[in-house]
């Protein structure tokens, strides 16, 4: 099997609804810096794969045609929150297997404000099992159903480990921070712990600073072969070391919130990347994780294995999850500070990871990393872990 690369990475500065632009111009704006950073043209790409949730049928390539219209296969990817790095996950494969020596994935997403939803009230509902679990878990509410289902876990958790509100609250503090040395980020003023807490109250410990806000932008990735990138002189700097997809097992509905919101799923894909690649989580010292709600940050510190489980208040804590400590967790600010278009972020996330292993990161800057780890969730459920490594650093 061939080795992945990615040999080119873009996005565009995320937005709130409000001031977005259309998704098709979003997403043609990103798969354009991609391929000018790969140094290659639309019609040497033989696959794509486009991410969107929030969309009708074929939008894929309605984006794609404003690039160009080569005839290559398009295929259309949803997979609630975990859509771009699905899009990735087929790529590569696609690259891996050899079907493929060049393929494109990309994510948009142009999404509306408020608290996201069901767009489908006459049929079966894919979150049935989830409303069930949680509702005989901790009763009903009227707050945001995401909400409920982290918030709830992150409650569990609290109960189980005694961690306190201002914990939680801290995770909000360092996304902000982080997201200042970001231009593709919404929210980049700074807050306090006193602020986040004082925020409107959501669910559990989850106040509204502590949620991810509704978000559009587009992200796009070029993945290769090595023997194409040397065939076209394209560079190597970037390989996909490993990468696992799992989805929900049996524990996820057992009646455990921490495990309904994908804590299993999580750790089985993060164990199965460790495996096959050979790294160990202390190996690790920059990822990119699924910060949708503080809640889920902290469940995934241990879920990836990056502290052992009921250490995450004494990780946060001590600062082991920034500059300086153990490893710097969501330098781009995360999509509690950067945003969470949906069927961007996994792509999202990959750039920021590739800007990390080519020192290309600016003030947001990773000192010696040469592994970086991704983590992207989708309920319902898939969950995706990418091992990205730096290779040698053949230039065009």
């Amino acid at each position: 099997m061939s080795s992945a690369y990615i040999t080119g990475v873009g996005m565009v500065p995320f937005a709130t609804p409000s001031r977005s632009k259309p998704y098709d111009v979003m997403a043609q704006a990103a798969v354009r810096a991609a391929l000018l950073d790969a140094g290659i043209e639309l019609n040497q790409v033989q696959q794509a794969y486009a991410g969107y949730v929030y969309g009708d049928s074929t939008s894929g390539q309605k984006a794609l045609y404003g690039v160009g219209m080569t005839g290559m296969p398009v295929i259309n990817v949803n997979n609630n929150c975990s859509t771009g790095s699905s899009a990735l996950w087929l790529a590569r494969q696609a690259v891996e297997s050899g079907a493929a020596d060049c393929v494109l994935a990309f994510g948009f997403e142009q999404m509306e404000r408020g608290a996201i939803g069901s767009k489908w009230a006459d049929r079966p509902d894919p979150f049935a099992a989830f409303s069930a679990v949680a509702h005989e878990a901790q009763g009903e509410s009227d707050a945001p159903f995401a909400a409920q289902l982290f918030g709830g876990a992150g409650a569990a958790y609290a109960e189980r480990y005694g961690t306190r509100p201002e914990t939680f609250a801290a995770i909000a503090v360092k996304a902000r921070k982080h997201a200042a040395n970001n231009p593709y980020a919404v929210f980049r003023d700074q807050v306090s712990v006193e602020q986040v807490l004082d925020s409107p109250h959501i669910y559990g410990p989850l106040t509204r600073l502590q949620c991810c806000p509704p978000t559009c932008g587009a992200a796009a990735a070029v993945v290769t072969s090595e023997a194409f990138a040397r065939q076209h002189g394209l560079r190597t700097d970037v390989r996909i070391a490993a990468q696992a997809m799992t989805t929900d097992v049996v524990t996820s509905f057992a009646g455990d919130m921490t495990k309904l919101v994908g804590y299993d799923m999580s750790r089985t894909a993060a164990q199965q990347v460790y495996e096959a690649s050979g790294v160990s989580p202390t190996d690790i010292r920059v990822v990119e994780l699924h910060d949708c709600f503080t809640a889920n940050e902290l469940l995934s510190y241990e879920a990836l294995g990056l502290t052992p489980e009921g250490t995450a208040e004494k990780f946060i804590l001590e600062g082991e999850n920034t500059y300086g400590g153990q490893v710097v967790t969501n330098p781009s600010g995360g999509l509690l500070s950067k945003g969470h278009p949906l069927g961007a972020t996994g792509l999202a996330q990959c750039a920021e990871l590739t800007w990390q292993l080519r020192g290309q990161a600016e003030s947001r800057q990773v000192d010696g990393t040469s592994l970086a780890l991704q983590h992207n969730i989708g309920l319902g459920g898939a969950a995706v872990v990418t091992l990205y490594e730096k290779a040698d650093a053949h230039a065009r």
